[in-house]
């Protein structure tokens, strides 16, 4: 006979089961979210150091190795973010951060107007962090939000 207290026991024990979903199908990574802080953070760091050095008008060689960690690690955290799940390419937080890439990218070309281009990529990103969640998820594919087992992210 199973009483109520082996139930609760057999719960503690047995892996949480993930609700099934359309949006659910990425398979567990333990380390996912430790590595997107750590990624996250380092190029919180390293973007702020290249952003420093262009308002003060560091030479523009000793600007280069902040400018790759900043475009490495930001394509790190597109990996991150967007794998397995593609619709993250179509969604606007997506769309907004392959935006900040390649502004980022073109910042060798847009010289004059770094500081700016700097400032634009910081406003995208603090939008497109900040947004309400049925803007930052909608696609523009799909023209929808993708359906969120118990309720998802708050809009």
């Amino acid at each position: 006979m199973i009483t109520p207290t082996v139930t609760r026991m057999t719960a503690l024990i047995e892996p949480a089961k993930e609700p099934s979903s359309a949006f659910s199908n990425r398979p567990p990574i333990t380390w996912a979210r430790g590595l997107n802080i750590s990624f996250r953070s380092l190029h919180l760091g390293v973007s702020g150091v290249l952003v420093g050095g262009h308002v003060f008008d560091v030479p523009r060689e000793q600007l280069l190795l902040w400018l790759v960690l900043t475009i490495a690690t930001g394509i790190a955290l597109v990996g991150l973010e967007s794998w397995p799940r593609w619709r993250w390419w179509h969604e606007s937080r997506g769309l907004m951060t392959v935006c900040k890439v390649l502004l980022m990218m073109a910042i060798p070309w847009l010289w004059p107007v770094r500081v700016g281009a700097l400032a634009a990529i910081i406003g995208i990103a603090s939008i497109g962090s900040h947004m309400p969640a049925r803007y930052r998820y909608y696609s523009w594919v799909e023209r929808s939000l993708p359906s969120y087992p118990h309720g998802g992210p708050s809009t």
